[in-house]
């Protein structure tokens, strides 16, 4: 099989769950530890929502008391939100600061101060921790690329530091869990924003679906013509083959239509929700849409024998080098109000304290402004979102944002002071893994002295 071949093999696996078969290592295979205990006896499900593009986070969450402002004001210049527009919250454990909200994003300030939301200041990808001498000096190892787009997703997605890693820490997770989910009609894994690294195991592989459910085979029927094709096709893809290549892309189309009649058969027998409706009045955005089909196969999570889920859903144009000011309320108030509608669906469903939502991005965004919008940087501030979050309380160290302060790089550059594996390692306990596989998830964690941020239950 040639090159070009090979690669449009691997495409079409990818597409069907087959992804990064073929790519594991040694090293990673073995540095595994299978979850022993039997199968799970409740449900829980982490919701991974990355913002594509690098969002400017420090305009997520601002300090508002005198000084504190006065440093983000001076920093932000044209792009700093007005004092007075500003939501305020009240976190439980104050740091000697006042906070508020983006005044777009009402509905997860509101959930912050119901205490089912929590702020995870400057967190970012690390190797271990970093000072802004150690980062001069170069006394200590980053991760490669910084303020990179594809680089630090794939840094955020694998933890992989300076290593070399074809698996995410999400598709780690399925890994150790294999043995414990053997009942599930569907991969631990699912996305509904294409083939991307986090959801890749070294040893298992995720679901790709689109926003509404499954992709379904066109001229597939149930009578006629439209079913003597799908059985010709079923017959084509169940026959032998001698190579590896042609075996695994048959297994690829079985595989395929199999859950694209499970996924869709699904969808269809789950109940209507009031918080994500059908035919709401004003079309929800494509987050919300994507986070409708996650509620409506979590509400089918027992008749597919489902006890642990990730999904990964998506939204993008957060990458504001220009129009920052015109583009960023509508971008924030869409995660703002799509998560809300999303946590009110698991309130209907009743699994609240079951669903943990969080966020990714590429990197934060540099305090300064370029004119009209901001430039690639690496610490920012994520949220999570669900019942079991112990929420109205900022975790991690917020910082002075102020140029050439003590974690400024560089024209607002701030460095992380919490590692994306530390924030990994806190869902994945929380989801299940044990103490013994949580480097495995995260390699990094034993550079860093907490390894549980406890913003879960």
């Amino acid at each position: 099989m040639n090159r070009i071949n090979r690669r449009r093999f691997l495409r079409a696996a990818a597409a069907g769950g087959l992804a990064y078969a073929f790519g594991r290592t040694p090293q990673a295979v073995m540095a595994q530890t299978f979850e022993t205990g039997g199968p799970f006896t409740d449900y829980k499900a982490l919701v991974c929502v990355f913002l594509f593009g690098g969002n400017d986070s420090f305009n997520v969450v601002v300090p508002r008391s005198t000084a504190e402002y006065a440093a983000y004001a001076a920093s932000r210049q044209n792009l700093a939100i007005a004092q007075d527009q500003l939501i305020p919250i009240n976190p439980l454990v104050p740091d000697g600061a006042a906070y508020g909200f983006h005044p777009s994003m009402g509905g997860l300030a509101s959930l912050f101060e119901q205490s089912r939301c929590a702020v995870v200041a400057n967190v970012g990808p690390l190797i271990a921790p970093t000072t802004k001498t150690q980062y001069l000096d170069k006394s200590v190892p980053l991760p490669p690329q910084l303020f990179s787009h594809n680089d630090q997703q794939d840094q955020w997605q694998s933890l992989k530091g300076r290593g070399v890693l074809k698996s995410g820490w999400a598709g780690r997770i399925a890994d150790v869990m294999a043995q414990r989910v053997t009942g599930q009609q569907l991969a631990l894994n699912a996305s509904l924003a294409g083939q991307v690294l986090l959801q890749a195991g070294n040893t298992t592989v995720p679901y790709i679906m689109g926003a509404n459910g499954a992709v379904a085979f066109r001229g597939f029927g149930t009578s006629g013509s439209t079913l003597a094709r799908r059985r010709a096709f079923e017959s084509i893809a169940g026959a032998s083959f001698d190579t590896v290549y042609e075996r695994g892309f048959a297994e690829v189309h079985r595989r395929a239509v199999q859950f694209s009649d499970r996924v869709n058969q699904a969808l269809t027998a789950a109940p209507p929700l009031v918080a994500l409706p059908d035919n709401p009045v004003t079309a929800l955005s494509p987050l919300s849409t994507q986070l409708r089909t996650v509620a409506k196969l979590i509400a089918m999570r027992s008749q597919l024998g489902m006890s642990r889920q990730i999904f990964l859903v998506s939204t993008g144009g957060f990458d504001t080098h220009d129009d920052q000011l015109a583009d960023q309320p509508g971008l924030l108030g869409n995660v703002s109000s799509s998560l809300r509608a999303f946590y009110d669906a698991t309130v209907e469903l009743g699994v609240a304290n079951a669903v943990t939502t969080f966020t990714e991005s590429d990197f934060g965004r540099t305090l300064t402004s370029n004119g009209d919008g901001t430039d690639h940087a690496w610490g920012g501030i994520q949220l999570v979102m669900g019942d079991a979050v112990r929420g109205r309380t900022l975790y991690g160290t917020y910082p002075r944002l102020e140029i050439n302060g003590p974690d400024d790089v560089g024209a607002g550059r701030m460095i992380p002071t919490t590692s994306a594996d530390q924030y990994a390692a806190t869902l994945a306990r929380w989801f299940g893994v044990s103490e013994q596989n949580l480097n495995y998830i995260a390699p990094s964690l034993g550079n860093f002295a907490t390894r549980d941020l406890g913003f879960l239950i």
